[in-house]
């Protein structure tokens, strides 16, 4: 690198140490060594909400409680140009009653800490701007917490049958993290296109030495709504690795009844039954290049929305 492109990066890291400072506010600050951090994201990677469904899950069983936010909203687009429903995708909510604004709602990052389990779990939406200041705002939470471990959980949707459990797929900062995605079943990634704000975390993580670890669950494309199936994999995921003690019973029985009345709605169409067990047959023999492009269209004409 020649002395300009280092001037250039050095202002460009001090920038982004100097906003994260800025963003950050603490609520509390438990003692905790050796903590992990779990991180989820709305937007690009949370297909069927089983990312941001499993860290709610987690902050609920846990009893988690808010010890920082992330101060992020310069990091996030209020206005688009176009039609009003384009625009409203990125508004922020209000609730206004009687003629009075009771709540404007804008878009919360919250770190919620489970000592007794090391852990710490971010919930928010993915940054469009910003990117480096809202990184180095997570590695700030991180230092203060003596995080030693990132651990990231998204969704995306995949030629997976409803019928079958989640695939999962991962991307790790250091080689010796490899071996840690094979012992629980993930297959390593191999992906060039759009990137997402965990593929930045995970880059940066890798330039700092830090061990970070994206694993992502291959959800059904033709289910609408919250996947609860992929939700209950994720978490059995994430617990495995963390060596969280939970009882799923109750999701998996929601995750059952899903699936239940998912194959209800399949049988009731005999064409659509037959591209469901052509994805079972690829899932059972491993072949992951199936195409979803026939059931897509063949739902889009008869206005089928499965969920």
């Amino acid at each position: 690198m020649d002395v300009g492109a280092a001037c250039v990066v050095r202002r460009v890291d001090e920038k982004g140490l100097a906003m994260a400072d800025e963003w950050v506010t603490y609520h509390d600050r438990p003692t905790m060594t050796d903590a992990r951090m779990l991180l989820a994201f709305t937007g690009w990677m949370d297909g069927g909400e089983v990312s941001t469904g499993s860290l709610e899950f987690l902050i609920e069983q846990l009893g988690a409680q808010p010890v920082a936010e992330i101060n992020a909203g310069d990091s996030y687009i209020s206005q688009l140009p176009g039609s009003m429903e384009m625009s409203a995708i990125v508004r922020p909510h209000v609730e206004i009653k009687g003629g009075l604004v009771e709540a404007f709602h804008v878009p919360a990052n919250t770190v919620y800490a489970d000592p007794a389990n090391r852990l710490l779990l971010l919930l928010g939406p993915e940054p469009n701007l910003h990117w480096h200041a809202y990184a180095e705002s997570i590695f700030a939470i991180g230092r203060t917490f003596s995080v030693r471990e990132y651990l990231f959980v998204g969704s995306v949707a995949g030629a997976v049958p409803h019928t079958r459990e989640p695939r999962f797929v991962g991307t790790v900062s250091q080689p010796a993290l490899l071996a840690g995605l094979a012992q629980h079943g993930v297959r390593p990634l191999d992906y060039e296109g759009p990137a997402s704000i965990a593929s930045y975390l995970v880059g940066l993580a890798a330039e700092r030495g830090l061990d970070m670890t994206c694993m992502v669950a291959e959800i059904p494309a033709y289910v609408q709504g919250r996947n609860l199936r992929g939700v209950e994999a994720v978490i059995r995921k994430a617990s495995a690795v963390l060596g969280l003690r939970l009882s799923l019973d109750e999701l998996r029985g929601l995750s059952d009844a899903l699936e239940r009345k998912l194959s209800e709605l399949v049988e009731e169409h005999e064409d659509l039954a037959k591209l469901i067990a052509r994805l079972e047959h690829d899932y059972d023999n491993e072949v992951f290049d199936t195409q979803m492009g026939d059931l897509k269209d063949w739902l889009e004409q008869r206005g089928i929305r499965v969920d």
